[in-house]
């Protein structure tokens, strides 16, 4: 069984080491004075990339930078605005006098719930009107629920 598990892992080791080859770039390296291979380039070495880099920036071939095709944005975020800052803020204070402004954030969902519950709020009494009726009813007995010493009773 230790053979089988051996004898697999090798296997695999010498897949992966022949693999390499078969994918790898064919490498052409050529002396100085010899002719290259059609088709194939040998590798620049920094400073010839330096010099190409720069000789394409004064000729104006690069792509500026952000504008390229792995870019993340899809246009130029350097549009200029439509409407003067002056514009903006008599707009602002004309929607703020009129209520058309909301809270920033959570706030003004908040804000709405609470008007919301007030607008449907049924209730026409007020809380000492409520405690006067609940004392009384106290004082007559007929208060009902689970607690065993209602409000107003004392042990």
């Amino acid at each position: 069984m230790k053979t089988k598990n051996v004898l697999s892992v090798v296997a695999a080791a010498a897949v992966a080491v022949f693999a390499q080859g078969a994918f790898a770039q064919p490498s052409t390296t050529t002396s100085p004075g010899a002719a290259a291979t059609p088709g194939a380039t040998a590798p620049a070495s920094r400073g010839e990339v330096k010099a190409d880099t720069s000789a394409a920036g004064k000729a104006g071939a690069l792509t500026p930078p952000g504008q390229g095709p792995g870019a993340m944005s899809s246009g130029p975020t350097n549009k200029p605005s439509e409407t003067t800052r002056a514009e903006r803020k008599q707009d602002t204070t004309a929607a703020r006098t009129t209520g058309g402004l909301k809270a920033p954030g959570d706030a003004s969902e908040q804000q709405v719930d609470k008007a919301e519950k007030q607008k449907t709020a049924s209730s026409t009494k007020t809380r000492q009107q409520r405690k006067s009726e609940t004392a009384a009813t106290v004082k007559a007995g007929s208060t009902t629920g689970d607690s065993p010493n209602p409000v107003g009773q004392k042990k």
